[in-house]
């Protein structure tokens, strides 16, 4: 800390929103701004625990909801650099803090005389006469003191602290040995000839990457967190495929020093004892409780229909695919790292037009601008501005100002899109502010991608995935951006994770529609616009799933559930990860060897390192309501302000105050059925 009293994590910013001085932080800040945090939020629900005047909402659950402003600041500054932006110091903090600010949430949770309080309002909770978001806020506080061990003995309630303590260590340890051992495995060719199929700015990247990795010469091939790596879809030579498949599916269970499988086994049993302590079966049942899957048996018929349709349609597409292959090479020989690259070159075949040049029409500055802001204002009346006066925490991310249709700021977005060592891979949105009218704070919401960087003065171009991904990310990003809610908690994304993805799944269906995929996508050199039937063959190809993206999806999605459906005992005998992960997959009816899990299971970070345990499935559960939603859309006309404004209303600004599948309901008038994501997906069998 400098020579100010006040600790600059926790200073107040006079910048727009609250926009954090990040020049003026330093890591050695954080530790003491959060230990000085938690006392003051200590303090704050001592006070509230100890208030003589009987137990109301709003000296209560309120109070309790606005306490630990100082926390919520820090967390919010210091979580949005450690994924996009860490080093080892703030790998050390995290670590520390991980059980600092455990323990001091289960304190929280376990205080008898507050728990005594929030238990007496839950009683009366119809004698109240709350708001719908006050009702849903006082359940939820309830459930989450009893989730957390409040309603256990003294001896139940120090096995919680001691669970929960180790796994906050033991899942941030996961997340950092996933980041660096897929940083080690990146793999390194020598000769040009070896990476021949991927675009030129491919190569170009791959050669800065080796350069500053400090080779002499080569190219360094980095690592995508899933399994599937877009290279081997690209590159000609098998060997080099073969080289970069295996160092994926390897990654975390090398007996090296980041090898994770231990994590994970100790990860799975102290769940399981902790679903136990609560009463649940398991870790399963604990976790779905508080999402909008009724139960795992739910969650289980779904995947149980989808499996079935997918192994049908990965049936046809193997021999197709194999007749292909072998009409190209009668030698060619299909295995797990020549699947993609097959399947690629098959559909770019069918195609009469050449898909290759489709990224020449998609620089990323343009599509941010005219097809990402673009869908923005014309369906919700938003219009950005950039603030290069303002600074955030990386020289590459940018920051717009965001304001409504009335010319309102109404906060902020910024766009962290290149790749680079520091970031952990994937994409994603982090709220460094939460939007709430009861604290008048208005929301600052990140986007974080991992784009290879281009060479200086040369565009970054997108492939028809990454621009995907643009447009999904951004869908969470209005999620947060036009939220209306009194109370943070409540925010944006804020609601269960079977639901989260809805709206980032919704909003991918913009970027390629035609009157925004026309505004956008001009020639990066000469600025024509895209012709007609590379924007067709564009579309036809993105609206083509292939079986193959399907079953690595259901195969991630039951190994996640079999690790969280075992209970204590079960997950005691369990020593060997990869023999486990074969079973589960053989006895789901989706063991393949030649189409791997999305992720495997010693670098699954979703689910042992982030917040997606026992919810991957998650992504086709909200995928169901993005069908559906889609289809509304079309249905209503498409790109109208009319139509953004009612999903805004009724879905995007409601965050976690109303039930989310309620308002989807009304949304779209009835429940929603799963036959137009089968059909989406190509899964509809044969009349």
């Amino acid at each position: 800390m400098g020579t100010s009293d006040v600790n600059p994590v926790l200073a107040h910013s006079d910048l727009p929103h609250g926009l954090p001085d990040f020049a003026s932080i330093s890591d050695d800040d954080f530790l003491p701004a959060f230990r000085e945090a938690m006392s003051s939020q200590r303090a704050e629900v001592e006070k509230i625990a100890d208030d003589p005047d009987a137990p109301t909402f709003a000296n209560t659950i309120e109070a309790l909801e606005l306490s630990g402003r100082d926390l919520a600041r820090a967390s919010g500054i210091f979580f949005n650099l450690v994924g996009p932006d860490t080093n080892p110091k703030r790998n050390e903090i995290s670590q520390e803090l991980s059980t600092l600010l455990t323990d001091h949430a289960n304190a929280i949770a376990m205080n008898p005389q507050l728990f005594a309080r929030i238990s007496t309002l839950h009683s009366q909770a119809d004698d109240l006469d709350l708001t719908e978001p006050q009702r849903r806020l006082l359940d939820t506080r309830y459930r989450e003191a009893v989730r957390a061990g409040a309603g256990l003995d003294d001896a139940g309630q120090e096995e919680m602290r001691a669970i929960s303590s180790r796994l906050a260590y033991l899942t941030t340890t996961f997340s950092q040995m996933v980041l660096d051992d897929t940083n080690a495995s990146a793999v390194l060719v020598s000769d040009e000839a070896d990476v021949q199929g991927m675009s030129r700015g491919a190569i170009a990247s791959a050669r800065r990457a080796a350069a500053d990795a400090g080779h002499d010469s080569g190219y360094l091939l980095s690592l995508e967190l899933p399994t599937s790596q877009s290279v081997v879809s690209e590159i000609h030579d098998a060997a080099t495929r073969r080289r970069v498949f295996d160092a994926s599916v390897d990654r975390c269970s090398r007996g090296n020093e980041f090898d994770t499988r231990d994590t994970v086994l100790e990860i799975v049993r102290l769940r399981a004892r902790r679903a136990e302590l609560l009463g649940y079966r398991d870790h399963a049942e604990y976790v779905i409780a508080e999402q909008t899957a009724p139960d795992p048996a739910a969650v289980d018929d779904l995947l149980g229909e989808l499996i079935t349709a997918a192994t049908r349609a990965g049936s046809a597409e193997l021999a197709s695919l194999t007749e292909f292959a072998h009409a190209d090479d009668p030698d060619a020989e299909i295995t797990a790292s020549d699947y993609t690259y097959w399947l690629a070159r098959q559909r770019k075949s069918s195609s009469e037009i050449d898909l290759d040049g489709f990224a020449d029409y998609c620089e990323l500055d343009t599509v941010i601008s005219d097809g990402v802001f673009y869908a923005a204002e014309q369906l919700y009346g938003l219009t950005f501005r950039e603030r290069p006066d303002l600074h955030a925490y990386h020289p590459d991310v940018r920051i717009w100002e965001v304001f409504d249709e009335q010319g309102t700021s109404i906060g902020l977005f910024l766009g962290d899109y290149f790749a680079r060592p520091s970031k952990r891979g994937g994409a994603w949105m982090n709220n460094i502010v939460d939007q709430s009218t009861v604290l008048s704070s208005q929301p600052i919401i990140v986007n974080v991608l991992n784009v290879p960087k281009p060479d200086e003065g040369s565009p970054a171009l997108l492939s028809i995935d990454q621009l995907t991904t643009l447009f999904h990310e951004f869908g969470h990003a209005l999620h947060g951006l036009l939220s209306a809610v009194d109370y943070p908690s409540q925010s944006g994304t804020s609601v269960p994770r079977d639901f989260v993805e809805f709206p980032s799944q919704v909003n991918e269906m913009w970027a390629l529609h035609p009157d925004v995929l026309a505004h956008y996508a001009r020639h990066h050199e000469t600025g024509a616009p895209i012709p007609s039937e590379l924007a067709e063959a564009a579309r036809a190809n993105a609206g083509a799933d292939t079986a193959h993206g399907t079953i690595e999806y259901l195969a991630a999605s039951v190994l996640d559930l079999a690790w969280h459906r075992l209970s204590t005992a079960q997950a005691d005998e369990v020593d060997d990860v990869e023999a486990f992960e074969a079973n589960a997959l053989r006895e789901a009816g989706i063991g393949s060897e030649l189409i791997p899990p999305r992720y495997r299971t010693a670098y699954f970070n979703h689910i042992f390192g982030g917040g997606y345990s026992a919810g991957y499935y998650s992504y086709i559960w909200s995928e169901v309501l993005d069908a559906e939603t889609e289809q509304w859309f079309l249905a209503e006309g498409g790109l109208r302000r009319e139509n953004g404004a009612r999903f805004a209303t009724m879905t995007l600004s409601r965050g976690d105050s109303v039930d989310p599948l309620v308002a989807h309901e009304k949304l779209i008038g009835r429940k929603p059925e799963v036959e137009p994501l089968m059909r989406r997906r190509g899964l509809m069998a044969a009349s």
